[in-house]
């Protein structure tokens, strides 16, 4: 809407946003860059989960599942065995029409945050639960932090170097936020990365910002500053009016239809 209006906004555009969302495009825009994820497939509502031990094959366990297009790990679950996949895509398939199997990774969690396209620095995630679920996440006292992440500073250079390429990959500007693992075997896998990240008291965008030399003020003003428009025409497609009337026409119907 801010776009057909020609209203400048913050953060990423409206396609690089939607890839990041959308889990399932943003691993395939990682592999087709070479930014390395772990290996994955995918289960829809429309396939018959009593042949799952067959679609599973000898992908192995633990994995992670999740559904392809929700924040804030709403759905993540691990499972150990087929009994415990099956549950947790069933969870997953609950939230989205697509789940995603991804291979366990067993390493350090790491999140890099990024303002305007420079990597701020890289903090390390230690959830007391095991997993960083959407409890450990918005629960005070129940992960603890170590800004800068407990690596060597060549990994530490490399973390944020990948980082930034994923960012890339995807388009993204402004603040976000890429979550990534790193193994005791020298390897990093990019989980993910956000175009929208938190800025409560347990968020990492924030606490990165800090020990970058950017106070919470700072911080909501630099991004300020990056508003912008992203489509190709900076003159808005509609006039404000016909965007408030298209806008109104659209919230009627969706009202009768519900």
């Amino acid at each position: 809407m801010l776009e057909l209006l020609g209203v400048p906004y913050t953060g990423s555009s409206v396609l690089a946003s939607a890839l990041a969302m959308d889990k399932l495009k943003a691993k395939e825009l990682f592999r087709l860059h070479n930014v390395p994820t772990p290996p994955y497939y995918m289960v829809t509502a429309e396939d018959d989960l009593g042949d799952l031990e067959t679609t599973h094959g000898s992908f192995g366990f633990p994995v992670i599942v999740k559904p392809r297009g929700e924040g804030s790990s709403l759905g993540v679950r691990k499972a150990d065995n087929i009994a415990e996949l099956a549950q947790s895509i069933e969870l997953a398939l609950e939230l989205d029409e697509v789940a995603i199997v991804e291979r366990f990774i067993d390493g350090i969690e790491i999140n890099v945050g990024i303002l305007h396209g420079r990597p701020l620095g890289a903090i390390e995630i230690v959830p007391k639960s095991g997993i960083y679920d959407y409890e450990a996440k918005y629960t005070p006292g129940m992960t603890e932090y170590f800004m800068p992440a407990r690596i060597s500073a060549t990994r530490y250079r490399g973390v944020l170097n990948l980082a930034d390429r994923a960012a890339r990959a995807l388009g993204c500007s402004g603040p976000c936020r890429v979550d990534l693992l790193v193994t005791r075997g020298e390897n990093e896998y990019v989980l993910e990365v956000n175009t929208l990240p938190g800025m409560t008291e347990t968020s990492l965008l924030p606490k990165i910002a800090s020990a970058a030399g950017y106070d919470f003020g700072m911080l909501c003003e630099s991004i300020l500053e990056g508003a912008r428009l992203h489509a190709s025409s900076r003159r808005p497609l509609v006039t404000r009016r016909q965007a408030s009337g298209l806008f109104e026409k659209e919230s009627s119907r969706i009202a009768k239809i519900a």
